[in-house]
């Protein structure tokens, strides 16, 4: 997965930065003299357009057609996205084009699509794929966009200092409406109960945790070798801040530039703190604690197995996907009660990621337009952001008085007028939870009390999110320059190798950091270099 998506990054930043130099003077982004008019706000329903009347906003020019690339984290097809599509397009008057690749290789699409031609005029884009891109020319600078836009002006942003985090060089290239969030580290109360372990405050007691979960009969199968104690989608992840699905063994290790105490930067992934990060997992994955299929899995096959009671540890997003994962558990006939584990005093706290980014790229012709009628209604206080939280009533959501029957033996009822998912269209043993945004992690408030769901928040997953946000810390904003573009994908393509060479046995620590140094050191020079001038 890494090498294809930095492969694919690369070629695609490459590339597409000589299509956009060559369509440069090609853009048609002056706005028109006649003035066009908002979004409606008001209640979203079953697709058809409010009818609240429409005001008068600054003379932008309205785009008619919107093409957009975006990852699983929206609606997917099977879950109702043609619906969610036509009510958006209802509520905005836009033609919206949607892309949407298979999320667990959504990064690796986005590459080959920006080393065409044919770009979308708006893309999601997160972490080091956003500071890349915007980089290396790709995104359009919509800084002027959000300063004068009536959202900052309407006191119902509460965060305001969100959008200023995820400028490069001073310049705002996408536009993100809720906080990152991050992942939790989840275990299994049953697990824990059935061994006799109290909740683990540090490493010995975290890695003991993991041991007994290994060694022992966990999920009653009659076999005590079918089972371990953690598993993960990669032993480094595919971006930043890469260490998050194995924070307990990580701790305070970064595989990738930083800076160090006195501002200077530094290959983090050169330290001491990197070797002994490495030498935890090694031993850990030797001894059979970290599920060996960790190196291949997606996050789907590392949430199935957890459905399945094959390990017992689980380090994912905070919130929403505390109630998933406990419906999920309890549908597959398993107690879903989960332990949301405090980090451990090596950690001393979460990372909370780099929130991701709607990006409207530089052959988009008509930015401000964008901006205006496609980016900004998704924060409107009213229909637009209820769809883009809730999805489309009726669909995704209703408020009506029924009984949801998710099983044969397990059915919800739910009086008239209380909000509630519906289930879900693609598994229908379970409810929804979100659409792309996740209620508590929003950045705006709804106008005059218009949210649906307010009130109404799963208190599993508020739980999880408060306790995440109380723990975690902001991740360091990913770095980029051409030097840094130049050399990436190889550089985490070395990286990758020693990470999996070192921790499945082929090497040892000492020799893994030998043979990263000899592969990489002018690289990571040049870089040095190109950050500390």
């Amino acid at each position: 997965m890494r090498k294809s998506t930095q492969k694919f990054l690369s070629l695609g930043l490459s590339l597409a930065l000589v299509f956009s130099l060559t369509a440069c003077g090609s853009k048609k982004d002056e706005p028109k003299t006649e003035p066009t008019t908002a979004p409606t706000e008001g209640a979203q329903n079953n697709g058809e357009a409010t009818t609240t009347p429409e005001t008068p906003v600054s003379e932008v020019e309205k785009p008619s057609v919107i093409t957009v690339m975006m990852d699983g984290t929206v609606f997917t097809e099977p879950n109702g996205r043609a619906q969610f599509e036509s009510a958006l397009e209802a509520e905005l008057g836009l033609d919206i084009q949607f892309t949407q690749p298979d999320h667990s290789g959504y990064y690796d699409a986005v590459g080959l699509t920006f080393a065409g031609s044919n770009w979308p005029d708006v893309v999601l884009l997160g972490g080091s794929y956003y500071t890349n891109y915007a980089s290396a020319g790709l995104l359009a600078d919509i800084t002027e966009y959000w300063d004068n836009s009536e959202l900052k002006a309407s006191g119902r942003i509460t965060n305001l200092d969100a959008m200023e985090a995820v400028k490069v060089d001073g310049k705002l290239y996408g536009f993100t409406p809720a906080r990152g969030n991050g992942c939790v580290t989840y275990v299994k109360k049953a697990w824990l109960d059935k061994a006799g372990l109290s909740v683990p405050t540090n490493y010995d007691e975290y890695l003991n945790m993991l041991k007994v979960f290994t060694e022992s009969d966990m999920n009653d199968s009659g076999d005590p070798t079918n089972t371990y104690g953690v598993s993960a989608a990669g032993l480094v992840g595919v971006e930043a801040p890469y260490v998050n699905y194995l924070p307990e063994f990580y701790q305070d290790a970064y595989p990738d530039f930083m800076q160090d105490n006195s501002g200077q930067w530094i290959d983090g992934f050169s330290t001491d703190a990197m070797k002994a990060a490495l030498q935890r997992l090694k031993d850990a994955y030797s001894a059979g604690y970290i599920d060996k299929e960790s190196i291949t899995n997606g996050t789907k096959d590392c949430r199935n197995k957890f459905f399945d009671d094959k390990f017992g540890v689980f380090t994912y997003w905070a919130g929403t996907w505390a109630s998933n994962l406990k419906n999920n558990l309890e549908s597959s006939g398993k107690d879903g009660e989960l332990v949301v584990l405090p980090p451990i005093a090596e950690m001393g706290s979460y990372i909370e990621r780099q929130a991701p980014a709607w990006c409207i790229t530089n052959k988009a012709e008509n930015p401000a337009g964008i901006f205006k009628y496609f980016l900004e209604p998704m924060l409107d206080g009213g229909a637009v952001q209820t769809l883009w939280t809730y999805g489309v009533k009726g669909v995704h959501w209703d408020d009506k008085a029924e009984t949801i029957k998710l099983s044969a033996d397990k059915e919800v009822t739910f009086t008239e007028g209380q909000f509630h998912f519906l289930a879900s269209l693609e598994k229908p043993d379970t409810l929804l939870t979100k659409n792309h945004l996740d209620p508590m992690l929003s950045f705006a408030t709804y106008v005059d009390n218009a949210d649906p769901g307010a009130g109404a928040l799963n208190e599993v997953a508020k739980d999880s999110a408060d306790k995440f946000n109380s723990w975690a810390v902001p991740a360091k904003m990913v770095v980029s320059n051409d030097t840094i573009n130049e050399y990436n994908a190889d550089l985490w393509d070395i990286r990758t190798q020693i990470i999996t060479k070192v921790v499945t046995g082929s090497m040892s620590v000492e020799d893994g950091m030998n043979e990263y140094t000899s592969q990489s050191a002018d690289m990571v020079q040049e870089i040095l270099d190109s950050l500390n001038k």
